[in-house]
């Protein structure tokens, strides 16, 4: 007997369903949302490994070590970083004599990437889990396997602390008429879009709010006041870490011509290649053919890039510093390179690298991130108001301090570039972005009296109280979350699609990929 390959679900259903857990989780105590989120970032935690390794297996970016910290930075460590941040209780101001009710957003679509495919679900979901909103995620193609998977186990954690059914959903088979069906039915209310910079542009035209984020290229100064050792560990340290696919990773190097040999030896020391100009001409021809990224290189170690340009370098070699002279469009060093290769300008002083950085932001990266290395406050200050960028990192690596891992900004793995980066967002993402506030105002009149509001609250369903959302009776599967399978389990036959649709799936991704990839160069 043959079985009936399972149907997709279409976005009004998918929509539907999370309108309808996103209305009765509107109705929780801030004590319910706290135990949902602290159970949910448990398990995110606990299975942070597994996701890492499966993500990097599936989609051949980065090192599985960096993503398993990725992944608990936005599962433990995040659910902490807002633990008590209440965004269901209402807000009382006796003086001003105003009463602020939490309104979450509704339904969240959450687009993640490629390169920090987990890690960005996680992050997401549990914003959208503190602020009592519900999730629908797309995870890009590449990486809709672990992606799946992770929001499977995610979704069953949420529901059996008490979260209504329904309220973290998942594209199993992401497509392009799917995904722009869902951000431009009306039932989505709000859209967070991390990736290329085509997805971003397709979430802010969908007619629907957006919050998306703009490409990074960051620069780097370093200044003859600088701790050259420090600076340079840093700054390996960074442009390493999980292959440099973090798009807060150091794209160009600045160095002062006074500090500039030093440095070169120190970022040796660190465990950097600093290429001659031969090798640079290699390295250039081999990753940018036809003067743009090869995206095969995209979050591939320094020894691998080097061995296909044709480059001797040691084999513990971290990251290849490749000089040029000019910070122009037509130099491809100077884009961003989503890979340990960082190029390298040498300027006569302060005033030129800031030029040299303000030239680096005008071909991409406006908005988004820049770093320094100096103990001169003047310096730092004129670097952070010349260059257009929203965030500088003083003094630590640019990975982790832009994404708040070693700084005291939020932490994200969704950068907003603001006005200036074509981005309505210019924060490092935070749950209070999530949350409208409807403000009951009384008379400013002194002689006027406001009621007393203390420990009043709309709120009236308890977690675990919402029924189960009712079979669909329009023919379609039971929408509950499916057996979370273990990693080298295989899916049914009943479950796969047909040779002939999965051929079709597979063209579909491979040209999303490349046209995603091609944007990160020359956009």
């Amino acid at each position: 007997m043959t079985s009936t390959p399972r149907p997709v679900i279409g976005a009004a259903h998918i929509l539907e369903r999370a309108r309808w857990a996103a209305q009765a989780f509107s109705e929780y105590s801030a004590e319910d949302v706290e135990r949902i989120v602290d159970a949910v970032a448990d398990v995110a935690h606990e299975h942070a490994e597994e996701y890492a390794e499966w993500a990097v297996r599936e989609t051949g970016f980065g090192v599985a070590e960096h993503k398993t910290l990725k992944n608990r930075s936005m599962a433990r460590a995040l659910a902490d970083a807002y633990r008590g941040a209440d965004f269901a209780s209402p807000r009382i101001d006796q003086t001003s004599k105003i009463v602020s009710i939490p309104r979450p957003a509704g339904v969240v679509l959450a687009l993640t990437p490629s390169t920090n495919p987990v890690s960005t679900l996680y992050f997401k979901v549990l914003l959208a889990l503190k602020t009592r909103n519900a999730i629908v995620v797309s995870p890009h193609p590449m990486a809709r396997e672990c992606c799946s998977h992770a929001a499977a186990t995610l979704a069953a954690a949420a529901e059996q602390a008490g979260a209504p059914s329904g309220a973290i959903q998942w594209i199993e088979r992401p497509t392009i008429p799917l995904v722009e069906e869902l951000m431009a039915n009306h039932g989505t209310n709000l859209i967070l879009a991390t990736g290329g910079t085509g997805v971003v542009r397709s979430a802010y035209s969908s007619a629907n709010p957006a919050l998306g984020v703009g490409p990074g290229n960051v620069p780097v100064l370093v200044d003859g006041s600088a701790d050259l050792r420090e600076a340079a560990r840093h700054i390996v340290e960074s442009k390493a870490f999980d292959n440099s696919v973090l798009c807060t990773n150091e794209s160009v190097l600045i160095a002062v011509t006074a500090v500039a040999d030093r440095l070169r030896r120190e970022l040796e020391r660190a465990g950097a290649a600093v290429l001659t100009q031969a090798d640079t001409e290699l390295l250039r021809s081999s990753m940018f053919p036809s003067g743009r990224l090869d995206p095969t290189v995209i979050g591939k170690d320094a020894t691998w890039i080097a061995a296909r340009a044709g480059i001797r370098v040691g084999p513990r070699t971290k990251v290849l510093v490749a000089p040029f002279d000019a910070a122009v469009p037509d130099e491809p060093l100077t884009h961003e390179k989503l890979s340990p290769v960082l190029g390298m300008i040498t300027v006569p002083d302060s005033a030129a690298g800031i030029r040299v950085a303000q030239s680096v932001i005008r071909v991409a990266g406006a908005g988004h991130s820049a770093a320094i290395h100096s103990t001169d406050a003047d310096t730092v200050l004129r670097f952070s108001a010349a260059v257009p960028v929203l965030r500088v990192s003083v003094n630590v690596g640019n990975s982790l301090g832009g994404s708040g891992g070693l700084t005291n900004l939020a932490p994200t793995m969704t950068i907003g570039t603001g006005f200036v980066g074509r981005s309505s967002l210019g924060e490092n993402l935070r749950p209070d972005h999530l949350v409208d506030w409807t403000r009951i105002a009384y008379a400013a009149d002194p002689a006027a009296a406001m009621p007393d509001f203390t420990g009043l609250s709309p709120s009236s369903q308890r977690a675990g109280a919402t029924p189960p959302y009712p079979r669909p009776s329009n023919g379609e599967r039971d929408v509950r979350p499916p057996k979370v399978l273990g990693m080298h389990e295989r899916v049914a036959d009943a479950e796969r699609p047909s040779a002939a649709s999965e051929a079709v799936l597979r063209e579909e991704v491979r040209r999303l990929v490349m046209s995603e990839l091609s944007k990160f160069v020359n956009d």
